[in-house]
């Protein structure tokens, strides 16, 4: 049995590496479309179900592959990754002086079911300035960020508060997803 990534995200490698988890990466094919109308804890889910799927598809049947996806919340609008630098200095301008939800949708699949749930954590913004954001843009670092911050790079210099599971806001709770490689039948320690 392998354990397998369906994401590109080095922050999701870098998180399974730091608890000691054996995994390969596979990247997905699936564009994540953020604006499907449903809720958004069930947008979460469904794109990183179809990540996952994705993924299970062309590997082995005794393999479990993990989906993830993670999107920002900010008075029931939906925010993924910037689509360019205007963009994610539009994102910022909103969220700056807010408290927003990080919610990600987590996905464990296997030959005999698929175990899915997901995570909100609440972040609220400090006030920042445009000469910040404008500083915070020429790094890069917003550009494929839900919400277009980093909370483990740069980022953190604008994040006030964080109420819940800061993983999740990384990119990948690592509690939940403890939970769902156990019923899975993995366990990680």
């Amino acid at each position: 049995m392998t354990i397998i990534l369906a994401s590109a995200s080095p922050r999701r490698r870098d998180l399974l590496t730091q608890v000691g988890c054996d995994f390969v990466v596979m990247t997905s094919g699936v564009v994540e479309d953020n604006a499907q109308v449903v809720p958004p804890h069930e947008l979460a889910i469904l794109q990183a179900k179809e990540k996952a799927l994705d993924v299970f598809s062309k590997v082995q049947a005794h393999d479990v592959v993990i989906g993830a996806d993670t999107i920002v919340v900010l008075d029931g609008q939906v925010y993924g990754k910037p689509v360019d630098k205007n963009d994610a200095r539009r994102m910022l301008t909103s969220l700056a002086g807010k408290e927003h939800q990080v919610i990600t949708g987590i996905a464990v699949v296997t030959a005999k079911e698929i175990w899915n749930d997901f995570v909100v954590t609440n972040v609220k913004i400090g006030d920042i300035t445009d000469e910040e954001i404008e500083a915070y843009l020429t790094t890069g670092e917003p550009m494929d960020k839900a919400g277009a911050y980093a909370i483990q790079g740069k980022g953190a210099l604008f994040v006030e508060s964080i109420n819940g599971c800061y993983a999740n806001v990384v990119g990948l709770p690592l509690n939940k997803l403890s939970e769902l490689l156990k019923k899975a039948g993995v366990k990680l320690l």
